[in-house]
């Protein structure tokens, strides 16, 4: 069977420029793991001061092509390189300010894995103007990737990791020093007292409240919380159960979602859809079909119709 007649993996490394995209591919293509004899399309898409020596392409086997517009990356001229070069594997290095989620797909490559590459010390600068950006790049990564994180105090590090977080909700973080060591010495601040006997969940804490619960529902498991949501009724959702959330731009206004907790209720009945409730509840850490997997689930104890929350939860 030919390269052809199967698709062929892309391995899309995303991040603005001068950000260690360059770097981060040089490190990989020199790891045992990711050698093989058969030959590596690279496809850059900015050149930044970092090169590819051309001992290190040819030793792994790599044909670099330059791309110098979106336009040169279209689905017709990717299946032309694949049936000009034979290509086991494609490594795509994007360029940061081109939206991500334009790229399109042919039948002959799929994406298998999407990484981004930040620059700690700008996080600062991406986070407050250019989140339009980020949010399309981060919307599908596995891993992101922040570099340079030696001197970042651990409160600005935990800031930095709820608002990407945000946008990628399924990627693992990671923060590393200018060595490559592991900046594992901080966690999220939270704006609430964990310990009490009843959290109480404000308005301006829904968004990290929600974000820390979904990532380590362990750590929950068996607390009592309060906190203001709206109801909403999907459908398909059992008769005794509804979802409390609120809506929050994760990076701009074309990407507003709604981050919602499910709730077991047997007064589910006499609430609306868009009825805004006080929530009391236990919250147990338990599989969900909703969760797609283990997430706190919200045993109501008490659903006070209240007044709306006005604006968006922001991070």
């Amino acid at each position: 069977m030919s390269n052809t007649d199967k698709k062929v993996p892309i391995f899309m490394v995303n991040g603005f420029l001068e950000s260690g995209k360059t770097q981060f591919i040089k490190f990989t293509m020199e790891q045992d793991y990711f050698k093989t004899d058969n030959d590596t399309l690279l496809l850059l898409c900015e050149e930044g001061e970092e090169e590819y020596p051309e001992d290190l392409l040819e030793s792994n086997h790599t044909h670099l092509i330059n791309i110098e517009s979106e336009e040169d990356i279209e689905p017709e001229k990717i299946d032309a390189l694949i049936e000009k070069y034979q290509p086991e594997r494609i490594i795509i290095e994007w360029n940061g300010t081109w939206q991500q989620d334009t790229f399109k797909l042919s039948d002959k490559y799929f994406v298998n894995q999407y990484i981004s590459i930040f620059d700690t010390s700008r996080l600062d600068l991406y986070i407050k103007n250019m989140k339009a950006l980020m949010g399309p790049m981060l919307k599908e990564t596995e891993l992101v990737i922040c570099n340079r994180a030696d001197d970042i105090e651990e409160e600005k590090l935990s800031s930095y990791y709820v608002a990407l977080k945000a946008m990628a909700s399924e990627a693992e973080i990671v923060f590393e020093g200018k060595d490559g060591e592991i900046r594992g010495d901080f966690s999220i601040q939270l704006p609430y007292d964990i310990d009490a006997d009843e959290i109480k969940i404000d308005k301006d804490a829904f968004g990290i409240f929600y974000i820390d619960s979904m990532e380590r529902p362990e750590r929950y498991d068996g607390k009592e919380v309060e906190f203001t949501a709206q109801v909403l009724k999907p459908r398909g959702i059992p008769s005794a159960a509804f979802v409390a959330g609120r809506r929050a731009m994760t990076c701009c206004e074309a990407d507003i979602q709604f981050l919602g907790f499910i709730c077991m209720y047997s007064g589910s009945a006499n609430l609306k859809n868009k009825d805004w409730v006080k929530v009391r509840a236990k919250i147990k850490a338990e599989n969900s079909r909703q969760y797609g997997g283990k997430g706190p689930i919200m045993y109501v104890k008490q659903a006070i119709l209240t007044g709306p929350i006005e604006g968006l939860v922001q991070f």
